[in-house]
């Protein structure tokens, strides 16, 4: 029930839906453990978690994990829980809340225009957000990430062209970009690792006359950061399900480009492994890689 609610939010996401986003918390006002801020006159809501390692004596990174349409903090983080993360490798982790459209919370990825499904300006939020969380705790501006899942993962894309100058390097899950955002030029060269099902009846994995096929994002993302154009494959099966990883590396600032094909998987935060490593681990593991400069050391 819980991934059919989400296919049919999110393909209600995606009609020609205009109109302005409610003020207000009626989206979310039900779920608890989250914080508010106000932003251009509206509460905007969030989920903060700071790990166990976080004493406030050194800087440390910061990651954003943003829910697809029509969910919630709460329910995503149940979903791509990241806490145990943060505690192992000291990081700041941010569930921000999509603000309401007709009772349905979303992302608007791209920059204000008729593409976009309201006039909530979710870029300055996240920039406002990020200024801050930077003012009140110790965060290392070189090491601020972006992923998320389905209208997320559109947004972290979204983030990563217009938002570049803060975000190190993104992730998305059963997601793709906007076309305006393949106008988008990046201010340096950004690792990009995604996720996504060959059977995604949501956002088809091979595209559609609404949607950017995944292989074309991926090569999108090769030409902006000067990757190799071959990938080295390897694959694994995982409970039944195969899993292909294509990996493109040697970008400028030695910055790389992963993409994991679920065969057969659907519009899903994927429950799988990979050489051990969780949905969660290969995208901490993999963005914790880079910073603003490049990959780091």
């Amino acid at each position: 029930m819980h991934h059919l609610l989400f296919i049919i939010c999110t393909c209600f996401l995606f009609t020609a839906c205009k109109e302005d986003a409610k003020k207000g918390a009626d989206c979310y006002d039900n779920y608890n453990n989250t914080q508010l801020i106000n932003y251009q006159g509206t509460e905007r809501a969030f989920v903060l978690y700071l790990p166990d390692g976080y004493d406030g004596s050194r800087k440390v990174p910061l990651l954003f994990n943003f829910h697809g349409f029509g969910g919630s903090t709460n329910d995503h983080l149940n979903t791509s829980d990241m806490r145990q993360l943060a505690d192992r490798d000291t990081f700041i982790l941010v569930y921000p809340q999509g603000s309401c459209l007709e009772g349905f919370s979303h992302w608007n990825a791209a920059l204000p225009s008729a593409t976009n499904k309201s006039t909530v300006d979710d870029l300055g939020f996240i920039d406002f957000l990020i200024n801050d969380l930077s003012s009140n705790y110790e965060v290392d501006s070189a090491r601020i990430y972006a992923c998320g899942y389905s209208n997320g993962a559109f947004f972290s894309y979204a983030l990563a062209c217009y938002l570049g100058h803060k975000i190190a390097a993104i992730g998305s899950v059963s997601g793709t970009m906007l076309d305006s955002s393949l106008q988008c030029s990046p201010s340096h060269p950004t690792a990009m690792i995604n996720l996504h099902g060959t059977n995604d009846g949501v956002v088809p994995y091979n595209g559609s006359s609404e949607y950017i096929a995944i292989p074309d994002v991926v090569d999108y993302w090769c030409q902006q950061n000067n990757t190799d154009l071959s990938a080295s494959l390897s694959s694994e099966n995982y409970l039944g399900t195969t899993i292909e990883k294509y990996l493109y590396a040697n970008g400028d600032s030695a910055v790389s480009v992963e993409h994991y094909k679920i065969i057969g998987g659907g519009h899903d935060w994927f429950d799988i492994e990979f050489s051990g490593a969780s949905t969660n681990e290969i995208l901490w593991d993999f963005l914790s890689k880079y910073d603003l400069y490049g990959r780091r050391p």
